[in-house]
């Protein structure tokens, strides 16, 4: 099995910055495609930037220019790097990965518990 947990949540003002750490354990052969996703209660979950283990990254327009994936192979990590938060930032963000297991014949995806990010002044 695969666990990922985030972390770095938490209010910030307008304007403000967050880091979000997501670090996968697990039994893990390989790790493809990780992406953070949020949601607001009641929508849709939204996908908000993703990253390859050998491409770019992409982001959804809302958050073009502000925010920043990145991942450490080493470490089996995902970081996203918020910056001029709005409050419409305002979800609870989900990191996802896409992974290959010892044992398994096909790649899973897996997700993390989810961590609150609140933008208010």
């Amino acid at each position: 099995q695969v666990q990922l947990v985030e972390s770095g949540g938490g209010l910030v003002q307008p304007g403000g910055s967050l880091r979000l750490s997501c670090t996968a354990s697990g039994n893990i052969l390989h790790i493809y495609n990780m992406a953070w996703s949020r949601q607001v209660p009641g929508m849709q979950r939204e996908l908000v930037a993703t990253t390859t283990s050998g491409g770019g990254p992409n982001y959804a327009d809302s958050v073009k220019g502000r925010f920043t994936i990145s991942r450490d192979n080493a470490k089996k990590a995902v970081y996203l790097q918020m910056n001029s938060l709005k409050p419409e930032d305002t979800a609870v963000y989900y990191c996802n990965a896409t992974v290959a297991t010892f044992g398994a014949p096909y790649p899973n995806a897996y997700w993390g518990q989810g961590t609150q990010v609140t933008v208010s002044s």
